[in-house]
């Protein structure tokens, strides 16, 4: 024994002493007060099925703060919902990669908006297209419009135009210029909308073919709708789904929890930077 002390360069009673020590294996790790969460936990999730758990615990620590009691850390949340079978099952599909040209994210608000279309469609094959533009610094969509079995036309983009503004500055002639971000569709790039834009104050940038990356602000708001919202609901006809979007989007703005917003919601982190 002491010769293999001296050669491990350890004491000989520190060998004896492991020598006596029986290992047990560490089993899952808990807590006593784990349990007073899972109600609010479970809340959670059976409101917001798609959320991971970083989502789950901005919401509940949303909630904590409210009640005046300490927040929780993500990793116990995650921990909890693993025990209880409350986590999402992990994303395996691979991508193609394409290109990211240009800047999307903005250092202030009221300096680049973000403008896309998408598409919801009904059981009963009818297909909603919904319009709009948010701010590609805060998130909020600051307005939108939808129309059941038409396609998008150049007038409600420049419709769109006006109610942006006026609902950001009050106007119709913003005081700097903005950079409205869009793709390449018939509506945007018709002469008719670039004068209107011109008008009133806007800087119109468009993405590159095969490019959604840049235009990644509008690319997340079209997946987050369709999966946080429409994916959950039973869309029956258009005026089902034209008759839940305005909460919807309300939802997003005022509760939805960004990542790139620390977590916070949109309107919450225009008034947190107030």
């Amino acid at each position: 024994m002491t010769a293999v002390a001296r050669t491990l360069n350890v004491a000989r009673s520190h060998i004896n002493e492991q020598r006596g020590t029986t290992v047990t294996p560490r089993g899952p790790y808990r807590k006593a007060k784990d349990a007073g969460f899972l109600p609010a936990i479970r809340g959670i999730v059976d409101a917001r099925p798609t959320y991971g758990y970083r989502r789950v615990t901005a919401l509940l620590n949303r909630e904590l703060r409210l009640q005046g009691k300490p927040t929780v850390n993500a990793k116990r949340v995650l921990r909890i919902m693993q025990h209880h079978g409350l986590t999402l099952e992990r994303h395996t599909a691979s991508r193609p990669g394409r290109t990211h040209d240009g800047i999307v994210i903005a250092l202030r608000s009221n300096i680049r908006w973000c403008s896309d279309h998408l598409e919801i469609h009904a059981r009963n094959r009818e297909v909603v297209r919904i319009l709009f533009v948010l701010d590609a610094c805060d998130r909020e969509v600051i307005t939108w419009s939808a129309v059941a079995n038409a396609g998008i036309s150049g007038e409600m983009v420049r419709d769109l135009m006006v109610t942006a503004v006026e609902r950001r500055f009050g106007t119709t002639k913003i005081p700097h210029a903005v950079e409205w971000l869009s793709d390449n569709g018939s509506a945007t790039i018709a002469r008719d909308t670039a004068d209107m834009a011109r008008a009133l104050g806007l800087t119109l940038l468009f993405t590159p073919v095969r490019s959604p990356q840049s235009n990644s602000m509008s690319e997340a708001f079209v997946k987050t709708l369709k999966r946080d919202y429409a994916r959950v609901a039973i869309l029956t006809d258009a005026s089902t789904i034209l008759a839940l979007l305005p909460d919807w989007i309300e939802d997003y703005c005022e509760v939805h929890p960004h990542s790139g917003l620390k977590f916070r919601s949109p309107r919450e982190f225009i008034r947190l930077s107030a």
